[in-house]
């Protein structure tokens, strides 16, 4: 059939054709939404899940739902080692920005942009020689940087200061703000602290500014290590792969829209193939168009697709979180997949080796900071990626 009208897409955090079996979470931060528009007290929310699942395709849903209530939105990707001071006045200036045209108070939009650019540059950064100086990062502004608010260099003052100067801004013309944070298990230890003491400042005030973050599975548990206080903080969401019914409409309903269809023996394979997991759905459906000849698809289609769809897997998917791995961290991910599919105990690892398991922190610790694996709870491990045993078992010893 012709590629060019191939509607599957399976792409980083590239929103499918079809958003299936996300009903309950979407209705979930509808309430959240009209709660915070109607001054009613409401947590923020974190979306946690496998790479795969959907989690940076439904924060941008999220976003998009915010920015049809004309809410001010901005979102950022955390990284390893990345203070998030710069990320986030950078997601707040464009919040900000989407608001100003409907302040009736310029000099109150100056006022917060003049604080947004002190908190920018209030925290040091390192030059090239790894010594700190002062921030020379220009954010867009053209205000002074204003003085004695949310520039001490001290983060959870000034992220709290900000947030709370933020949420004013968006009291003032009837709307609420909220900032995305991907990859959220990545902010630095001191970072999260920040963020959770801001979040719960602004839970006690109750101005209308959420934080809404995705992660791994194991961010509840980053997240509850720095504070206390953040399991009642956050409205928690697990997603993970989807049922029969909603992959079902995830294949069948872009189809439908280009006059194809498929056989029910190819569903089945299909479902077989990609065990629910909506990044597999969408990966094993583009090959299975592109390789048949007319519709319906049919289950010869899906065998014929299969080994295509599972070799670009191998390289997209697999093969480039595995190039990342030293060979220490590949050695200890070999036996992990060679111990099951479960997460599995660190000191079984150690066994599998031949190890003693504090030698193997380094390895386990380097894994857990390229989010190849993650720590189920304390003293197991477990992949963040579905299938990953699978590909580990196939590859050459």
């Amino acid at each position: 059939m012709d590629p060019v009208r191939n509607p599957y897409a399976p792409g980083a955090g590239q929103r499918p054709p079809e958003l299936a079996g996300r009903d309950r979470e979407l209705k979930q931060f509808e309430v959240v939404l009209e709660r915070v528009a109607r001054g009613r007290p409401e947590r923020s929310m974190i979306i946690t899940g496998l790479r795969g699942v959907g989690k940076t395709v439904l924060l941008n849903t999220f976003r998009s739902m915010a920015m049809q209530r004309l809410w001010g939105t901005g979102k950022i990707e955390a990284r390893p080692d990345q203070s998030i001071r710069r990320p986030v006045a950078s997601a707040l200036h464009m919040a900000v920005r989407e608001l100003a045209p409907r302040h009736r108070a310029p000099d109150r939009i100056e006022g917060f942009l003049g604080v947004l650019k002190a908190f920018a540059q209030a925290g040091p950064e390192e030059d090239a020689k790894g010594k700190a100086r002062v921030h020379r990062w220009q954010p867009g502004i053209d205000v002074p940087a204003s003085r004695g608010r949310a520039d001490s260099g001290d983060l959870e003052i000034d992220l709290t200061e900000l947030l709370t100067d933020a949420a004013s801004v968006a009291t003032d013309v009837g709307a609420g703000i909220a900032l995305f944070v991907d990859e959220m298990q990545d902010v630095p230890a001191d970072d999260v602290s920040a963020l959770c003491a801001a979040c719960h400042e602004l839970s006690q005030s109750g101005g209308p500014l959420i934080v809404v973050g995705a992660g791994l599975p194991h961010l509840p548990a980053v997240l509850s290590a720095s504070k206390s206080y953040s399991e009642r903080l956050f409205r928690y969401t697990r997603i993970d792969r989807l049922d029969r019914a909603s992959a079902d409409v995830a294949l069948l309903a872009p189809a439908e829209r280009e006059d194809v269809t498929f056989t029910q023996d190819a569903l089945d394979a299909l479902y077989g193939a990609a065990d629910g997991y909506p990044y597999f759905v969408q990966a094993y459906a583009k090959v299975a168009w592109d390789v048949a000849p007319d519709t319906p698809i049919t289950v010869d289609d899906v065998k014929v697709a299969a080994p295509e769809a599972e070799s670009e897997l191998a390289v997209g998917f697999f093969g480039s979180r595995y190039e990342r791995a030293t060979p220490a961290e590949r050695d200890y991910m070999r036996a992990m997949a060679a111990l099951g599919d479960d997460p599995v105990p660190t000191a079984a690892v150690a066994e599998e080796l031949g190890r003693k398991p504090s030698s193997l922190s380094p390895a386990r610790d380097g894994l857990i900071k390229k989010g190849l694996i993650y720590s189920a709870e304390r003293g197991l491990v477990a992949f963040t990626v579905p299938h990953f045993g699978d590909f580990l078992r196939s590859q050459p010893a």
